[in-house]
């Protein structure tokens, strides 16, 4: 394991910097003083999600399709440390219904960690999901489960052909870093969420359902279905200190352990803002595993990392954010089309 990084005028590449994760780590390594080009091709960031940093002149910004190995290769150049968040990706609906989209991942993730080994990267710190774990592990809602790192392992399994992208990826910065000496390392994010997520993850759209006053309240699934939101700040953290702390391709799980049903959280939004309605379960709809939370042992032992952030208190101020910043009649008119959409 290596020692911190002086992050003071490191050039350092965000990839999917104008994403949601992206724009905030984004932020978080610019207040540290590192020197931040961002690489995005807006197809789901938004250049609004960095827009004071791009007009102060604190991050620079190259607009492509990372999967264009010149893309690629430019965005590397001259950088210390490489950040890969971009991916093609979206909520639980996405992922199920776009699974030939979420391939290219795959197609993605070679361009970037082959550029960056051209260019001399130093450090590639992967974003990877939840999404590897084996899903016969996850099907039963009743059993107290902690997915720990190890359970990823031969005979790998993984969640519809993201996850199997995620997996390779991990799997081929680990070799990597055997092979050409680079520092790397694998998060494996846990539903993520906060301000700036988008409408397609389920959080934000129960949120964005109070939010324009539906009535019956739409929730996909059967509403037992476990996960262990994890609010975006804390992802943050833990995705910088794994640049400073690992090298070797480890895969580290960054998540909280707070088992909260997604009926429970519907019940808190609804308590929160003060909308009356009658939910409605909906479970054809795609709900993806029934039980999935992370054992965060690691990044504890590890990163010296532990979540900040409750579960009660992130929801509470990003439902505040959401109901500050959105207008009811869009959020109305798209938010069918966003359900599904990246």
């Amino acid at each position: 394991m290596t020692g911190n990084i002086d992050w003071q005028a490191l050039p350092t590449l965000v990839t999917g910097g104008a994403s949601f994760i992206g724009s905030h780590l984004v932020e978080a390594l610019v207040a540290r003083g590192a020197r931040v080009r961002v690489a995005d091709d807006l197809s789901s960031g938004r250049r609004e999600n960095i827009a004071a940093l791009l007009d102060s002149g604190a991050v620079e910004f190259v607009e492509g399709d990372l999967r264009n190995r010149a893309v690629a290769h430019h965005a590397a150049q001259g950088m210390s440390a490489v950040f890969h968040l971009a991916a093609n990706h979206g909520g639980r609906g996405y992922i199920d219904t776009h699974q030939v989209a979420c391939s290219t991942n795959l197609a993605l993730d070679s361009s970037v960690f082959s550029a960056c080994r051209d260019a001399g990267v130093e450090h590639i710190v992967y974003a990877s999901s939840g999404c590897v774990y084996p899903t016969e592990l996850q099907s039963d809602a009743s059993e107290l489960l902690y997915l720990s790192e190890d359970r990823v392992g031969p005979p790998y399994d993984a969640d519809r052909l993201y996850g199997w992208a995620k997996l390779m990826g991990e799997l081929t910065l680990r070799e990597y870093a055997r092979e050409t000496g680079m520092k790397t390392a694998s998060l494996r994010y846990f539903t993520t969420y906060g301000p700036r997520c988008q409408e397609n993850h389920a959080i934000i759209a129960m949120i964005a359902r109070a939010f324009i006053g539906q009535n019956p309240f739409v929730v996909w699934g059967n509403g037992e279905q476990v996960r262990n939101w994890t609010h975006v700040s804390d992802i943050v953290e833990g995705t910088i200190l794994a640049a400073e702390l690992v090298d070797d391709g480890t895969a580290i799980n960054l998540g909280t352990m707070e088992r909260t049903r997604v009926i429970d959280c519907a019940r808190q939004v609804l308590e929160y803002t003060g909308h009356r309605a009658t939910i409605e379960l909906h479970p054809e709809m795609p709900t993806g595993p029934v039980n999935r939370v992370a054992d965060n042992g690691l990044a504890r032992q590890v990163l010296q990392w532990t979540p900040n952030v409750s579960f009660v208190e992130g929801l509470h101020s990003t439902i505040d954010w959401y109901f500050s910043s959105k207008n009811r009649d869009r959020v109305s008119a798209e938010l069918s089309a966003k359900l599904l959409d990246r």
